[in-house]
Formats: C-alpha cells, sequence, structure tokens
C-alpha cells in the first residue's frame, strides 16, 4: 500500500500556558501523545513528518471571530478584564480567565490552519492536531473550555478554497459552535456522533436540527443514549455517516476526535473503547480524501494519549507493515502485536446495556434517515 503523506503538528511552546489547575482540561495531553508516538518512532519516516505551527493572527481569527470578541479576550488575557467580557462567556468556571489563554488558543488555531493550508497545496494527505477541537467557541462566545474554534476557521480556509468539506465529530460533546457556522451552508456538510443533549452539556444537537436554508440536510446530529457501546456505536456511524459521506462527496474531511467518548471519562457516560476510533478512521481513509484530523475532548489523560496515539498510527499509515523488531525506542509493550500496547480491550456488553441501548439508537436512525436522507437521494 502506498505510504500517505502525514503530518504530526505541535509545537513544544503550547506547554507554556496550562489552564488553571482546577479546570478538567489538561493542556500537556498533545504533548505526552507526541511523547509515545516519538519513543515508538511513528513521527517519521519516508511519508511522516512533524512540524511545529505559528500562533494564527488576529487577520484570520476575524475570518470567524469578531473583532470586538479577540479584543475582550485579549484584553482579559492582559489583565484587563473588559467590562463584557462576562456576556461572552469569558471568567465562567469552564472558560476561566487566566494567562495564555489568548495565546494557547491562537496557537491551537494556526496548527489547524497548517494542517488546511497543506491540504489545499496538495502537500499532504493527512494531518493531526491534537491542540485543536475547540469546537464549542462562537464567533462572540467562549463555551466548554474552548476561546477560539480552530476546526471552524479551518472548514471556512477549506471552503474559501473551493473544496466540499465534510466535517465529522466524534467528540462526546455536540460540536455545537462548527454547526452554528455553517448551519445555512451546503459547502461544509456537519455531522456529529455526541452524548444526548438531554444528558450533557451543551444541550443541543437533536435528530431534528439539520440546517435550514441552502444547508438543510446538510447538518446532521446523531445524540446517542447514556452507555452507548462499540457495536452499537459503530451501527449508527455505518448507517448514518458512511452513506451520507459517499452521497455528498466531499473533497477533503476534517474529523475531530475528542475522546471523551471512552468508558471511564470523568465528564461523560458512554461506554466505548479506542477500537472504534480506529474503525471510523479506516473508513474515512476509504473514501481516499485528504483528511484534517483534530483533538478535542478527553479527560481521562492516559485513555487519551492512548486513543490519538492509536488514531495517528492508523491515520498516517504506520500501522502497516510495521517492523516489530525496529522504531520502539525501548518501549516494552507486553505483546507480540506492536498495536496491543495501544488499543483498548473489549469491554463486556451486558443485556441490560443492550437492552437500554439498542431501542433508542435504532429509533434515531430511522428518523435521521426519515428527514436527512431523502435530500441527498439516499
Amino acid at each position: 500500500m502506498e505510504k500517505r503523506r502525514a503530518v504530526f503538528i505541535y509545537s513544544a511552546e503550547l506547554e507554556k500556558y496550562p489552564y488553571p489547575a482546577e479546570s478538567p482540561f489538561n493542556t500537556t495531553r498533545a504533548g505526552r501523545t507526541r511523547q509515545v508516538l516519538n519513543s515508538m518512532g511513528l513521527l517519521s519516516g519516508e511519508s511522516i513528518s512533524e512540524i511545529a505551527q505559528e500562533a494564527a493572527d488576529r487577520v484570520t481569527l476575524k475570518k470567524f471571530h469578531k473583532a470586538r470578541y479577540l479584543h475582550a479576550l485579549k484584553a482579559s488575557n492582559d489583565g484587563k478584564f473588559a467590562a463584557d467580557a462576562m456576556t461572552m462567556g469569558i471568567g465562567t468556571m469552564d472558560c476561566p480567565v487566566f494567562k495564555g489563554m489568548y495565546e494557547y488558543s491562537a496557537l491551537a488555531c494556526g496548527a489547524t490552519l497548517l494542517g488546511a493550508k497543506l491540504i489545499i497545496e496538495g502537500k499532504i494527505d493527512a494531518a493531526f492536531n491534537p491542540a485543536g477541537g475547540l469546537h464549542h467557541a462562537g464567533p462572540e462566545k467562549a463555551s466548554g473550555f474552548c476561546y477560539m474554534n480552530d476546526n471552524a476557521l479551518g472548514c471556512l480556509e477549506l471552503a474559501g478554497a473551493g473544496k466540499k468539506v465534510l466535517y465529522l465529530d466524534v467528540d462526546v460533546h455536540h460540536g455545537d459552535g462548527v454547526q452554528d457556522a455553517f448551519y445555512d451552508r451546503s459547502d461544509v456538510m456537519t455531522i456529529s456522533f455526541h452524548q444526548s443533549g438531554r444528558t450533557l452539556f451543551p444541550g443541543t444537537g437533536f435528530e431534528d436540527d439539520i440546517g435550514m436554508g441552502e444547508g438543510k440536510g446538510y447538518c446532521v446530529n446523531v445524540p446517542l443514549p447514556v452507555g452507548t457501546y462499540d457495536e452499537a456505536y459503530l451501527k449508527a456511524y455505518r448507517e448514518i455517516a458512511e452513506p451520507l459521506i459517499g452521497a455528498y462527496k466531499p473533497d477533503v474531511i476534517v474529523f475531530e476526535l475528542g475522546a471523551d467518548g471512552l468508558a471511564g471519562d470523568p465528564l461523560a457516560n458512554l461506554y466505548l473503547t479506542n477500537n472504534i476510533y480506529a474503525e471510523i478512521i479506516n473508513s474515512l481513509l476509504g473514501f481516499d480524501k485528504p483528511i484534517l484530523m483534530t483533538g478535542g475532548g478527553g479527560y481521562n489523560m492516559e485513555n487519551t494519549v492512548r486513543a490519538w496515539s492509536l488514531a495517528w498510527s492508523v491515520l498516517s499509515g504506520a500501522n502497516s507493515g510495521f517492523d516489530k523488531n525496529i522504531g520502539l525506542g525501548g518501549v516494552m509493550l507486553q505483546s507480540t502485536d506492536w498495536q496491543g500496547g495501544l488499543r483498548d480491550r473489549e469491554l463486556p456488553i451486558s443485556k441490560a446495556r443492550k437492552d437500554a441501548v439498542v431501542p433508542v439508537l435504532d429509533a434515531t436512525i430511522e428518523k435521521i434517515k426519515g428527514s436527512v436522507f431523502k435530500i441527498h437521494g439516499l
């Protein structure tokens, strides 16, 4: 198999700007992921490279965010708390004011925009920005640990270059900021798989939210019941996402890989293993389009780092034809299969869990098919 040209985008400068200690959002996840991949020899090779980003400048950020909001964010960052900052979500429990919040967010956006630029120029087939995925931020709103929306900016950059963009979000929280940015557009299709807003922040993203005007049918939401597990999740993905992506025929895929859907995440209630993410990435690769992957949520550090490391190994093609005798960097994985150290064990699924999840999810699938599929000739 021909190797994909893949780039891992990361800068150690990100580590200079941690969120407050009491915040669940741990910015070291990206660096920890890089350490694991580097120790396994998965950041170099004939078609794999690593590159550092620069912070997105104000002119670029204004392609999505309002100037007034950026001013309030920068002023608050510099210790000059703006009078209207709170009305913009700045200074809340989820989005506290701290030194470096502007710089960190601009760097995260810069990385996603760099990936988009390299795809537009035809230089790469895949990119991963583990510090990205800040999908809740709005044009004038900080929300859910997100101050700037790198995903929205990346999609805008790609669409501005004439690309049809498929945005797939598997973070456990609804990708509301990105959905809202493209709700009346058809050049960016948004598909979000997330725990239902009836049981989880931000309380949005229901089946009947399908876009408006030119965007009707180009916004797809798959709210999931508490306890959703791999087999049920994959069924929903196969029946909803795959046919829609095939019908839409995008030029590029932007993929938010929040890892907070994993079993044991302290902020959510799904029951997934990281094997589901590998399955989805393999499915996306089957469409033979460039993929820009970002991080997102994930509040169990070890589980998130392992999930993102596995995801990169699949996205970059590093898990095909891997020589078990080289490149491990001294890492002992306690397995004859090098990938065994990254993949989660399968979780037992009780009859009670199946009985609670399957009927709800089946009804959701049928409702989405009834409202969206006909728009795309399915």
